[in-house]
């Protein structure tokens, strides 16, 4: 307990000491400069890596992270969470609040505690802003290329992947890049401040330590399979030590204060992860895990899973079966009644997917995907003005999901107003970047456009197209190069 208590203490005055040598508002980098960082970062992200949009996993994501985000006693920037399709066991924040994890570190978490602890240690690296003090310390160069430099090290500096190691390539040379790598001290400070979010967002603190050591076991397996995040995120066996320190004083003191953690409800948790290892896992993997499952647990989860991976695999007959028996569980999950109105869509059973699909928006009326499967089983109906009013409804409220820019267009040309299928076909190919479709389209769109709020709005978007055109051209000479 000496040596705890001696730990513990040492790690205080070492906290207190960073704020005094690098307190906040003595940075250089003001925190609108480190927002525009954040947004070419998150650009750089876009252009090399694939993230996992599916709207069940991002919503759960960002409901954990933003319960962490709650207890913060003031907030610099508004967090975003998002999942990198990729393998590796990785997790980073860029600057002004953006916060990755990648599918694999994501599969490998067992429990919700365990994804708290990674998203609180992330969350405590963009609240002390680590990477603000660091860029401060390399002024010379250029925002931009800061950018490119942190988006290197975090996708994968070191070997994880031709992507990441392009971008360290153009942005500058890997020896200067390693200045922004985060601190033994940096990693001390942001488990110290995670720790205490977590406390005070009510999960068991013990879910950063067994992630962690989860993500230490990784690299026994030879050098070529060290973890990104252990690259990025050093110190791992210090770390260890003192979060365990950390926890052992801190249940003592819960003990003798009779405190209890609330229970966390696994559910949310098992239909994310099972929705993640399913749909995004590596296939024959996914269905032989839920295969197994199912023989041995019958539960609700394994058949939800099982139904998933069979419908990925283009068993549509199995995948309805294991589904309706996961309903018999639980009637009333909208997410199984999403996901069985969209299997019976792929099927061409459009009547059947039209009910169950307006059952699951009935408890879930914000689910995008939801309306987005109702609008296109109308389609399929030939029930062309409600599929109108179910895609105009979806973009409303997401503007972002570019799919029903597509089939609203296609909608609007069958009932041959071709100035609004036009319009909306022109903004899917502008934020598909396919500028050329894009122009084509809002340029048809403009000749006999009334609405003056649409027309203003194409003209535009042909402004923009015609700078990031030249843009796309200027950058792909420099390639070339």
């Amino acid at each position: 307990m000496k040596f705890i208590k001696k730990l513990l203490a040492i790690c205080s005055v070492f906290i207190f000491i960073s704020g005094i040598l690098f307190p906040e508002k003595s940075l250089s980098v003001t925190v609108k400069k480190e927002e525009e960082m954040g947004r070419e970062f998150m650009k750089i992200v876009l252009k090399h890596f694939e993230l996992i949009k599916d709207p069940v996993i991002v919503k759960y994501l960002n409901q954990v992270g933003n319960r962490i985000v709650s207890t913060l006693p003031s907030k610099h920037f508004t967090y975003h969470f998002y999942i990198i399709k990729q393998n590796a066991y990785n997790a980073f924040a860029s600057p002004a609040g953006n916060i990755f994890i990648n599918s694999g570190l994501l599969e490998a978490i067992e429990n919700e505690e365990e994804l708290a602890g990674i998203l609180a240690h992330e969350i405590a690296h963009v609240e002390c802003r680590h990477i603000s003090q660091k860029i401060e310390r390399s002024s010379k160069i250029g925002l931009l290329t800061l950018a490119g430099i942190a988006a290197g090290i975090f996708l994968g500096i070191g070997g994880s992947g031709a992507a990441a190691d392009a971008v360290v390539r153009g942005s500058v040379a890997a020896g200067t890049s390693l200045s922004l790598a985060y601190s033994r001290e940096d990693e001390m400070q942001a488990d110290h401040m995670g720790l205490k979010h977590l406390d005070k967002a009510g999960y068991d603190c013990a879910g950063l330590l067994a992630i962690l050591k989860k993500i230490r076991s990784k690299q026994w397996f030879g050098s070529d399979q060290i973890p990104t995040y252990l690259t990025t995120h050093p110190a791992s066996e210090e770390r260890i030590v003192y979060i365990s320190a950390w926890l052992e004083d801190h249940e003592k003191r819960v003990r003798q204060t009779s405190g209890r953690k609330q229970k966390i409800d696994s559910y949310d948790f098992e239909m994310a992860h099972t929705r993640l290892v399913a749909l995004y896992g590596e296939k024959s993997l996914s269905l032989k895990k839920f295969e197994a499952d199912v023989n041995k647990h019958p539960c609700l989860i394994a058949h939800y899973g099982y139904g998933l991976i069979l419908a990925r695999t283009g068993d549509r007959k199995g995948a309805i079966i294991h589904l309706k028996t996961a309903l018999e569980k639980r009637a009333f999950d909208p997410f199984i009644l999403k996901d069985l109105g969209r299997i019976y869509f792929f099927d061409g059973r459009y009547e059947e997917a039209l009910n169950i699909l307006k059952s699951a928006i009935s408890i879930a009326s914000d689910d995008p995907e939801s309306l987005f499967f109702l609008g296109r089983s109308q389609l399929g109906l030939g029930r062309l003005n409600e599929a109108l009013s179910t895609f105009e409804k979806l973009i409303k409220d997401n503007p972002d999901y570019n799919q029903a820019y597509y089939f609203l267009g296609k909608a609007y040309s069958k009932l041959e107003r071709l100035t609004e299928a036009h319009y909306y076909l022109g903004i899917y190919y502008k934020n598909k970047e396919e500028f050329k479709n894009a122009a084509f389209h809002l340029k048809k769109a403009l000749i006999n456009m009334k609405d003056k709020n649409k027309k203003l709005k194409i003209k535009q978007m042909l402004k923009e197209i015609g700078k990031k055109s030249a843009e796309k051209q200027k950058e792909e000479r420099f390639n070339r190069s």
